[in-house]
């Protein structure tokens, strides 16, 4: 599940909060904070993300690295 921070890291790289529960705590003056709407979008944009990824992950589980792979191939 994609959490608050991570949605606040992705909008904003650079900016300093704290997040407590639900409730963030804005530090950078110089960066927006970005509104409730724009971080629900994220999550949702990143968890989409995260879940269309899922075949990927169960492939990487499945087969060895390429490194070992390389590896089984020299000898």
């Amino acid at each position: 599940m994609i959490d608050l921070m991570t949605a606040i890291q992705s909008l904003t790289p650079n900016a300093e909060c704290v997040v407590r529960g639900t409730e963030i705590e804005w530090h950078s003056t110089d960066i927006t904070q970005p509104t409730d709407a724009e971080i629900t979008a994220e999550i949702t944009r990143l968890q989409a993300e995260y879940d269309n990824a899922q075949y990927a992950r169960d492939r990487a589980e499945a087969y060895p690295s390429i490194a070992d792979q390389l590896d089984m191939l020299w000898h």
